[in-house]
């Protein structure tokens, strides 16, 4: 991937900053920093050391304060790290003041993301969606720092040197290239449109979930095809689609991108027509990782999204995976007498199969546990819907 990815070996370390604000506890911010350290091991990157800072809200200049800023830099020079990665997105004047004061590789959150996705984009669609959302998130915050237009120079890049007249060449570059980009991706969206249009008489079924709870293992293990599954962030950046058949009654099968917190707008919207296999399912497999400490939090985030795309409303099987991860139960006594009792079976089960029912299937994609009883869930979601398309459906002559 060029210039995206960092290779050199003065570059592989890297340190991160967050605030603990009202709204943010800290226990909630070394839950996004873990998150954080995660995406970062995606992109190559090893994280030595993270910073956290209480506040009211972010310091308008240079997100963390004077002081903050002080033991951030002595601690990068002393142990040359290389680049910062702020779990928050930072705004074009704070990004520039950052690189003058610290000279260093800035990331902030989305910037962390949208490369990342460029890393995973496999097919031209992908690849064309990630540059357009990289190419806006990039334009206000250019500098001399850090470029970002590697590739078009063939690798150079500019650290420091030629100044404003550069950064404005950089400028219409971007300007230029997001005009190209978006004309190609129009054009691949009407193709998918036409693709699209062309499976409406078949039952279309979308798995959806935070990243990295096991959607493409599962994909896999319903389809058996050549899906890349690993514990990796964004592993699946693709919208990979399949044709599926339960007792004879076929439908299509759509493992789509992994959601997550403070996903990038400008994602979401270059995205868009690999969210629409989301928003034109018939049935939603939300897959959720019960092992996460914070599963439920997870949760949130995906129903969030989906109410951010118009899909909360679809008929949707929850399948909670990686069950083989938690103990069956926990003797009454000793979970009293636990501050914080980990999630076991036997408590998950009463609190979602109370809430929403036949709507719910515990699984373990990786061990192959109770995929029967998924498939037998998903078949009868799947079969109501195939009989409003086809009501005078018979099955010794479908096909």
């Amino acid at each position: 991937m060029g210039g995206y990815l960092t290779t050199d070996t003065d570059e592989k370390t890297a340190v991160m900053v967050a605030l603990i604000t009202k709204g943010q506890p800290e226990e909630k911010v070394v839950e996004y920093l873990d998150e954080l350290a995660f995406l970062a091991e995606t992109l190559g990157l090893e994280v030595v050391k993270s910073f956290t800072q209480r506040m009211e809200r972010p310091e308008v200049k240079t997100f963390v304060g004077k002081g903050k800023l002080e033991e951030i830099k002595t601690y990068i020079k002393a142990e040359d790290v290389k680049t910062i990665i702020f779990d928050d997105d930072l705004s074009p004047s704070q990004l520039r003041n950052l690189e003058r004061e610290l000279e260093v590789k800035i990331y902030d959150r989305s910037l962390l993301i949208l490369d990342i996705f460029l890393y995973r984009a496999q097919t031209a669609q992908a690849k064309t969606q990630v540059e357009l959302a990289r190419s806006k998130y990039l334009l206000p915050r250019l500098t001399r720092m850090w470029t970002h237009l590697e590739r078009q120079r063939g690798g150079t890049g500019t650290r420091g040197g030629s100044g404003e007249m550069e950064i404005e060449t950089d400028r219409r570059i971007v300007r230029n290239q997001i005009d190209v980009l978006k004309k190609k991706l129009e054009k691949i969206e009407m193709q998918n449109a036409v693709q699209r249009k062309s499976r409406t008489n078949i039952v279309r079924v979308a798995l959806v979930g935070y990243t990295n709870v096991g959607k493409s293992t599962l994909m896999r293990l319903m389809t058996k095809a050549d899906v890349l599954a690993e514990n990796k962030l964004f592993a699946t950046v693709d919208s990979t689609v399949r044709k599926v058949a339960i007792d004879d009654i076929p439908f299509l099968l759509s493992d789509t991108v992994g959601f997550i917190r403070k996903l990038p707008t400008h994602l979401i919207e270059s995205f868009k027509s690999t969210l629409d296999e989301v928003r034109e399912a018939d049935i939603l497999l939300h897959v959720v990782d019960v092992s996460h400490p914070y599963f439920q939090d997870q949760m949130e985030t995906v129903n969030q999204t989906l109410i951010d795309l118009g899909a909360a409303d679809k008929p949707t099987i929850i399948i909670f995976n990686k069950i083989d991860k938690l103990v069956e139960s926990l003797d009454p006594e000793i979970e009293e007498e636990m501050e914080y009792p980990p999630m076991t079976l036997e408590r998950l089960k009463k609190t979602y199969l109370n809430a929403e029912g036949e709507s719910v299937v515990f699984i373990s994609a990786e061990k192959k546990e109770n995929i029967a009883e998924m498939r037998e869930v998903i078949f009868e979601k799947v079969k109501k819907q195939h009989m409003t398309i086809f009501p005078n459906y018979l099955k010794d002559t479908y096909y």
